[in-house]
């Protein structure tokens, strides 16, 4: 069987059979989903192992120095005549993607087992909800495309409002109808962007698409409808405020996917699409988005400075670390757009772990508020040493993979042309240094100090089935810190002809500059009258 069809079809399937089993069976309940998530991370594993390996499956642009290698390939026709079928592939991108995915899932199925009210419901709508994430990833056709993106938006509505909590910072109705309605605005204007490009290649097959020249002026005007569509779920300064709000409503599980993956689909839906489609048009936009970049990682960082909330300290911090996604996109180098990738991987594992970990002693405390808590270390050992693991991941410490994949886009950045991508650069740094200030405060105040009595009964992860999420996503974060090398390849491998198709762009365009200018007509000779 086709890989792809094997990921995909797994959490669907089980989605099917949950359903089918009695409510009160909460322990068959967990173990379907368990096996469902395992089984996908096998195969991811499987996937990513051999995928150099695999035979070639499509090209788009064969023969050019843009040429687009798509592997493990499926492709069955459901409405021929217009271009309507059920295509699947992968690039390494979406190899890395699905990787995250499985990890994550796995992980947050374990945690969930914490979940009391309406099991049966709330495991249906996880593996509908990583479904539409999978088939995000893996699809080669603009309608199952957006099919899927749409169906890994929709159950989160039901996550966060059923089985989310209001605090003193956040109001869970206010957030899960923030987030839906400012998800749904930026799908519906992505998918007018995606319309937009069927009516010019009468095809919704992603991979014919990329040969399909498109005006530069038609580009000018679809770019901004299809990026900014895409970007409000990264989420782009200004439109990330649901984003934070999102995080602390939701329950730990939904956290980490949100923050570790649905956040991943708006960068790669900008990747995917936006950049891929319309190259000459990003080479026009993205050192703008350079700018805008700056926001996100500077005011993000200082947001989380500002708060007591320890999820919406790691929610804004997230904003932040994208900020860091973006800026490699703007860099347009090889090494700032496989940095933008890698690090989409390793911040999608970081903040899972960070997310569950909150969430393990939120269940325990009920309060998520970092002047409530202190001292929890004479307690939870095991979950503090968690804690600071992903506290230094996240603040870019040597020997974990953000270190490598922050270095990577900052590198990016500054050997950039462009000074609307060296300056932000330089603000990155700082924003590095402005995320150790929130996260050593937050572990100063969480887990050193005094302890207040009413704490000393809380019980820290010592069966294998608690640590073992939380020693899977460590396990990752430190593998690819050592041997970065493997995603570094499988990012390449997917951008290197998206940035070549943009390079090329710009030469043209600055081709064309040259040839408009009017230069000085030479002096004639003495005599040649």
């Amino acid at each position: 069987m086709n890989l792809l069809l094997l990921i995909l079809l797994t959490p669907a399937i089980a989605t099917a059979v949950l359903f089918a089993i009695p409510g009160q069976r909460v322990t068959w309940v967990r173990g379907v989903a368990t096996l469902a998530s395992s089984l996908v991370l096998v195969a991811s594993l499987a996937l990513a192992w051999g995928y150099h390996d695999a035979p070639v499956g499509r090209v788009a642009g064969a023969g050019t120095t843009a040429e687009h290698v798509y592997k493990h390939t499926m492709d069955v026709d459901w409405v021929p005549s217009l271009g309507l079928g059920f295509r699947l592939g992968v690039d390494g991108i979406g190899v890395a993607m699905v990787l995250l995915t499985a990890f994550i899932i796995f992980a947050g199925v374990i945690v969930s087992y914490t979940v009391q009210k309406r099991v049966k419901e709330y495991y249906i709508n996880l593996m509908a909800l990583v479904t539409g994430v999978f088939g995000v990833f893996v699809s080669l056709d603009l309608f199952f495309y957006y099919f899927f993106y749409e169906l890994a938006v929709i159950p989160m509505f039901l996550l966060i409002g059923i089985w989310g909590s209001t605090t003193r910072t956040v109001d869970q109705q206010y957030a899960t109808m923030k987030l839906v309605l400012m998800l749904s605005t930026g799908a519906v204007a992505a998918l007018v962007g995606l319309l937009w490009l069927y009516t010019q290649g009468h095809t919704f097959d992603m991979v014919a698409l990329e040969d399909v020249k498109l005006a530069v002026k038609d580009q000018m005007i679809w770019f901004p409808v299809v990026f900014l569509g895409f970007a409000s779920l990264i989420p782009l300064w200004p439109l990330h405020s649901w984003s934070p709000a999102g995080h602390a409503a939701a329950p730990a599980a939904v956290s980490m996917l949100h923050a570790g993956v649905l956040m991943k689909l708006g960068a790669f839906g900008v990747l995917r699409v936006a950049m891929t489609y319309m190259p000459d048009a990003a080479a026009v936009y993205l050192p703008w988005v350079g700018i805008l970049c700056c926001f996100n990682i500077v005011y993000g960082a200082l947001v989380a400075i500002r708060h007591k909330d320890l999820k919406l300290i790691i929610g804004y911090s997230s904003s932040s670390h994208m900020g860091y996604v973006l800026l490699g996109l703007a860099s347009i180098t090889l090494v700032g757009f496989s940095g933008a990738v890698f690090l989409m991987f390793a911040h999608g594992i970081m903040t899972a772990l960070a997310f569950s970990l909150i969430g393990w002693f939120y269940d325990q405390t009920h309060t998520r508020m970092v002047g409530d808590l202190g001292g929890l270390m004479k307690v939870m050992p095991f979950a503090g040493f968690c804690f600071i693991v992903a506290a230094m991941a996240s603040a870019g410490l040597p020997g974990f993979a953000n270190f490598v994949s922050e270095l990577m886009v900052i590198i990016g950045a500054w050997q950039s042309d462009s000074l609307f991508t060296k300056i932000p650069a330089v603000l990155a740094v700082w924003g590095l240094v402005l995320t150790g200030v929130y996260l050593l405060r937050a572990v100063k105040d969480v887990w050193y100090g005094d302890m207040p009595e009413r704490w000393k009964d809380l019980k820290d992860a010592t069966r294998p089935i608690q640590k073992l999420p939380f020693i899977v996503l460590m396990g990752v974060l430190v593998w690819f810190g050592f041997r970065p090398q493997p995603m570094i390849d499988l990012a390449e491998d997917g951008v290197r002809p998206i940035l070549t198709r943009i390079q090329e762009a710009e030469a043209a365009a600055a081709g064309a500059q040259t040839a408009a200018t009017p230069h000085d007509e030479p002096a004639h000779a003495e005599g040649g009258r």
